[in-house]
């Protein structure tokens, strides 16, 4: 069903315990009882190198170190996790009840973080997702990433990457969001590139203040779901690039930029990560600004494409059934 191989749970000198982690939240998300074990992570690791991982004391480290792992992303993001934890750590169960907005997005993060082009555990799976399913799954995944930054700064946001809802042009959806945040004047610089999609941002969002005066929280995400997202800063674009090609009168607020991506990072890590691509939403803090982008949207803030996170419920609850049925 999933496939663990010792040389990528071991990579360099420290064991990938996210990735066991994953292995052990996927198989809860396919069994048909919603449940897997710490010593699956024994078996699948000993199975794929034909009985020769190692002594039983480093298979066992392997998997306390998975539970250890799935015990912090409890903690970090508490009612948004949907997995439980026995207290010996011996089972890990899938929310058997109705899935919140977090819990969704969790699991949504899960699966496009297990793809055959990022992770081996669903390579050879018959649970891996169709390419139209993936194409679907990445969509999706720009919703969740538009609730997210939306909540991340407590104000309205717009899904502006390609293709956007609607069949919108690429200028006439930044004029759109201009109109409101009225700062700068668009207007395409005459060297601009003649069709740009969305120029590499794929979320803007911002925070008003009542004066209408520029200097206010502006943020211009990218969301990058591939093996190569850490090559897609867009840092200097969005500082030195987009606002001249795409302004007569460039904006006098400094836009922030945001990475968004559905993978689980190692904290020792992920400071090089905010180095490189500046503030980064991963799947520890994605599910709870969705969360409270639900609370947002109630109050009467528009978040783009919203109502289209009852579609990610949607394939979600298909695909765990079409495991379980299978």
């Amino acid at each position: 069903m999933l496939y663990l191989p010792p040389d990528e749970f071991h990579v360099g000198e420290q064991p990938n315990f996210d990735l066991a982690a994953d292995y052990l939240e996927l198989k809860a998300v396919l069994s048909r009882d919603g449940l897997s074990f710490s010593q699956d992570i024994v078996d699948a690791l000993e199975l794929s190198a034909d009985g020769d991982f190692g002594t039983e004391e480093l298979a066992e480290d392997a998997a306390s170190g998975a539970v250890d792992r799935m015990i912090s992303r409890l903690n970090v993001l508490q009612e948004a996790y949907p997995f439980l934890i026995d207290d010996g750590g011996d089972a890990v169960v899938l929310n058997a009840g109705e899935l919140n907005e977090g819990q969704i997005a969790y699991l949504a993060c899960l699966v496009l973080s297990n793809l055959r082009a990022v992770s081996p555990l669903l390579d050879r799976s018959i649970h891996h997702p169709s390419e139209a399913e993936i194409r679907d799954l990445r969509r999706h995944f720009q919703c969740i990433a538009t609730a997210a930054i939306a909540a991340e700064v407590g104000g309205p946001a717009w899904s502006f990457g390609f293709p956007r809802s609607g069949g919108t042009g690429f200028l006439a959806k930044l004029s759109d969001i201009w109109a409101l945040l009225r700062d700068g004047n668009v207007k395409a610089a005459p060297s601009a590139p003649r069709l740009p999609k969305d120029d590499q941002v794929d979320v803007f969002a911002w925070r008003e203040h009542r004066d209408g005066l520029p200097g206010f929280l502006l943020v211009a995400a990218q969301v990058a779901t591939g093996r190569d997202w850490k090559r897609k800063s867009i840092r200097n674009h969005i500082e030195h690039v987009f606002p001249h090609r795409w302004f007569k009168t460039p904006p006098a607020t400094k836009m922030v930029a945001y990475h968004v991506i559905p993978f689980a990072r190692p904290d020792d890590k992920f400071p090089d990560d905010v180095l490189v691509l500046g503030n980064v939403l991963h799947r520890l803090r994605v599910p709870l600004r969705v969360m409270e982008a639900t609370n947002l949207v109630k109050s009467g803030v528009k978040v783009e494409d919203f109502e289209n996170l009852a579609e990610v419920a949607g394939w979600i609850a298909s695909y765990m059934a079409r495991a379980r049925g299978s």
